[in-house]
């Protein structure tokens, strides 16, 4: 069973499966603008069932003790925020999930941020699947700051190596990511 591995072999198996189901090679445009001769779904990894609770079980692990919610921007942290929630109850530590909208809902609440209300001052880690100039990212940020959450690290499924690491350090964040681009193409060369 996934779950009963080590962190080195999770790893591992999630390495393979981006490499499977979500690295393409190409001509694609990025949602930050940029052009780029590969592209990196995550979804087609995070929606799987597996892939889920490699994804959960790998970030749990990386989370600060003191973390009180997981949140992202919708839609590629929307399955990773859920699979952490989900896996914090697992291991008795229930962890909440907040999705971040990027436009405000336009009824009831006009809420920016779905999920439980956390106490004031609640730390909460920000979740991306694929991390390029780290300005989606940034966007939770703010809107957590803005509902009066303090954010203490942000944790992607992969770093580009594009400049959003330096980004968020110029902003004062912790990052940390599972895997980086070059990790991803030399097992896509050796598959």
């Amino acid at each position: 069973m996934i779950i009963e591995k080590n962190n080195v072999s999770l790893r591992q198996e999630l390495l393979e499966m981006f490499v499977k189901f979500a690295y393409q090679e190409g001509e694609f445009i990025l949602s930050s603008g940029q052009k780029s001769n590969f592209y990196l779904n995550g979804k087609q990894v995070t929606l799987r069932a597996e892939g889920g609770l490699l994804v959960g079980k790998l970030i749990y692990q990386m989370l600060s003790k003191d973390t009180q919610g997981v949140a992202g921007l919708t839609l590629g942290a929307d399955p990773m925020v859920s699979a952490v929630s989900v896996v914090s109850a697992y291991e008795n530590n229930p962890i909440p999930a907040l999705i971040i909208r990027k436009e405000a809902k336009g009824h009831g609440t006009k809420a920016y941020i779905e999920g439980p209300n956390l106490p004031e001052n609640a730390i909460v880690t920000v979740l991306e699947d694929v991390v390029t100039t780290g300005k989606s990212a940034m966007l939770a940020v703010e809107r957590l700051r803005e509902a009066g959450y303090q954010v203490d690290k942000i944790i992607s499924l992969v770093d580009r190596q594009a400049g959003g690491a330096e980004f968020y350090q110029s902003q004062g964040l912790s990052f940390e990511s599972i895997f980086t681009l070059p990790e991803i193409q030399q097992q896509y060369l050796r598959s």
